[in-house]
C-alpha cells in the first residue's frame, strides 16, 4: 500500500490526478433513464475461430470478448480481465447480460501463468471466473494496489499489487502497471479504495500495452515517453454514451484514436465493445465510429482495427 500521499492517493482513497472526475452514484439513476439509440440483440452467434500456437513468435494475442484477451508467449500465457460469467454484476444476477459467449471456452484455454486484473469493476474482475482459473491453473495475479484481498477471496494464492509505473517482481515476463483515468467500486461504500491501471507487457522483442478501463488523458503520452516503443496497444472503444456521464471513465472511439496517436503504437486493437450492453450506444456503433475517426485522422485502418471474436493477431520476432 502507498504510504502517505501521492498525486493519485490522499491517504484514504485513490483519485485521478488530472481531468474530469467520475460522476457520483447519485447521477446513476439519471443515466439509466437515457434511452438506448439502437436495441441490442439478445444473442449473437460468432463463427468459430482456431486458436493458434506461438510457433516461435514473440506473442499471439486472441480476443475472447469485452476486455478479455489471451496473450500466448513462449515464457507463459497471460489472460487479461477475464470474465466468463453470463452477467456482469453483483451475484452474477444484477447487471448487463452477455450477448456473445466467450470466443475461447475456459476449458479450451492453454495453461495460464499470469492474470492481469486492471481494477475491481464486475465486468473486469469476475470472481466466479477467477475461482475457476485459480483451481485449473493457479496463476499469479498482477493487479493495482488494493485489489489483492478481492482476488484472494476467489482462491487466488499468488497476488502482486502494483502502483503506477511499478514493475512486477513475481513473473518471468516484465510487466509494468501504467496510469489510467477511471475509478473503482464493488458497492456504493467502497468507492476508490482500490487503484485502477493498465499494463505494459514485454515479451521477447515486442511490447504489448493493455489499457484496461480508462477515459482519455495526457498519461498516454507519458506512457510513450517512459515505455516506448509499443508494438501493440489494446484500447477500449465502447461503453461511452451518454458522454455527460461516461466521458470521465470511458474513451469513445475518437478518443481511442487519439490515444493510439499519443502512444505512437505500431498497431492497435479495439476492445470493450459488443459483449455486454452496458451503455446506450448500439452494439455496432463503436466499430462504425472507430472507422469514422480513423478516416478523419487519415490513419490506415490496418493500424487500428477490431478483431473478430476469437480472432488472433501475431507479433513476430
Amino acid at each position: 500500500m502507498i504510504r502517505g500521499t501521492s498525486d493519485h492517493f490522499d491517504g484514504r482513497r485513490f483519485h485521478n490526478p488530472t481531468g474530469p472526475q467520475p460522476q457520483p452514484f447519485s447521477k446513476v439513476p439519471r443515466m439509466l433513464l437515457e434511452r438506448r439509440s439502437t436495441p441490442w440483440p439478445r444473442y449473437v452467434e460468432d463463427p468459430p475461430q482456431t486458436l493458434p500456437g506461438v510457433d516461435g513468435t514473440s506473442a499471439v494475442v486472441t480476443f475472447i470478448g469485452h476486455a478479455t484477451f489471451l496473450i500466448q508467449t513462449s515464457s507463459g500465457n497471460i489472460l487479461t480481465d477475464p470474465i466468463y460469467s453470463d452477467v456482469a454484476g453483483p451475484l452474477n444476477t444484477f447487471g448487463p447480460r452477455r450477448v456473445r459467449r466467450p470466443a475461447v471456452a475456459l476449458d479450451d484455454l492453454p495453461p495460464i501463468a499470469i492474470v492481469l486484473l486492471s481494477h475491481n469493476h464486475y465486468d473486469h474482475c469476475d470472481l466466479p471466473t477467477l475461482r475457476q482459473i485459480a483451481t485449473r491453473f493457479d496463476p499469479v495475479v498482477i493487479t493495482p494496489i488494493g485489489n489483492g484481498r478481492l482476488a484472494r477471496s476467489a482462491g487466488i494464492r499468488r497476488v502482486e499489487e502494483l502502483d503506477w509505473w511499478q514493475q512486477a517482481s513475481s513473473t518471468g515476463i516484465p510487466i509494468t502497471a501504467t496510469p489510467a483515468h477511471h475509478f473503482s467500486a464493488r458497492h456504493p461504500f467502497d468507492r476508490n479504495r482500490a487503484l485502477w491501471s493498465g499494463f505494459l507487457v514485454k515479451t521477447g522483442t515486442k511490447q504489448i500495452y493493455f489499457a484496461g478501463d480508462t477515459a482519455y488523458g495526457a498519461f498516454f503520452r507519458d506512457i510513450r515517453h517512459r515505455l516506448a516503443p509499443i508494438d501493440l496497444a489494446l484500447l477500449p472503444i465502447g461503453a461511452y454514451e451518454p458522454r455527460w456521464f461516461m466521458q470521465s471513465v470511458h474513451m469513445n472511439p475518437a478518443e481511442a484514436v487519439q490515444a493510439h496517436i499519443d502512444l505512437e503504437s505500431s498497431q492497435s486493437v479495439g476492445m470493450h465493445f459488443g459483449t455486454f450492453p452496458m451503455t446506450i450506444e448500439g452494439i455496432d456503433e463503436p466499430v462504425r465510429a472507430l472507422e469514422v475517426a480513423l478516416r478523419a485522422n487519415r490513419i490506415d485502418p490496418s493500424r487500428f482495427r477490431t478483431l473478430r471474436f476469437g480472432e488472433s493477431v501475431r507479433l513476430d520476432t
